[in-house]
């Protein structure tokens, strides 16, 4: 069992885990409870009654927070000429071709989203088991293969997230930071949490969306009343 620390038992003494917090408690009490030295990350879980094993119960998709992550994006770029003339006045981190495609090869994976033009996808094709593991592969479902490179560099650093659901039905993303003021919290949660809604697959059955949790990097998780939401 992992041991757990002063803090994590004072915050976990504040609270009632089988209790069910509303949007604006949760993010009160995960504010009041992340004391550490740097910016905790707030995170939400979410239990989906799917099975992404099938392919009509799988969830994946993009959204952007109205407010940011609080964290800076390295975006690389496959492309070529003037597309990657365009990716890097767009403010993108990495911009090749065969050369970039050399460098993830070799082990040098330095970037948090990976965009593509479509023409360069027979090179990122052969970076699938490398990429894809990572969830880094460039996808034209998630607006990652695109022509217009600097409208996505601009997403990704603006604060736009990518989702998919796990083997066990669950998703979850970091969705600011504790510095944020509560009402970025909440607006962040929100967005995050119709997001998944909006994209509920036409095989899932029964309940979608089961539990929702807040959590911050340090604290203990809460779980947040769906009706206030």
């Amino acid at each position: 069992m992992a041991h757990k620390g002063k803090r994590y038992k004072a915050a976990l003494a504040k609270i009632d885990r089988d209790d069910f917090y509303s949007i604006e408690a949760a993010v009160t009490i995960l504010k009041e409870n992340a004391k550490t030295k740097f910016d905790e990350t707030i995170e939400v879980a979410m239990n989906l009654g799917v099975d992404p094993r099938h392919a009509d119960q799988m969830v994946r998709g993009t959204v952007s927070l109205p407010h940011g992550t609080g964290k800076s994006l390295r975006v690389a770029v496959f492309a070529k000429d003037a597309k990657a003339d365009e990716a890097r006045a767009a403010g993108a981190d990495l911009v090749g071709a065969e050369d970039l495609a050399e460098q993830i090869q070799a082990g040098q994976m330095n970037f948090d989203r990976c965009i593509a033009t479509p023409d360069m996808m027979g090179v990122v094709g052969r970076l699938g088991k490398v990429l894809g593991p990572k969830g880094l592969m460039p996808n034209p479902k998630l607006g990652t293969v695109t022509m217009n490179v600097a409208e996505a560099i601009q997403a990704a650093k603006a604060g736009q997230i990518e989702f998919r659901v796990e083997k066990q039905g669950i998703i979850h993303a970091g969705v600011g930071k504790a510095s944020f003021s509560a009402a970025q919290l909440q607006e962040n949660i929100a967005a995050f949490v119709s997001a998944i809604q909006h994209a509920k697959p036409t095989g899932a059955k029964g309940t979608y969306v089961k539990k929702i949790s807040v959590t911050s990097t340090m604290g203990p998780g809460l779980k947040l009343d769906l009706s206030t939401l």
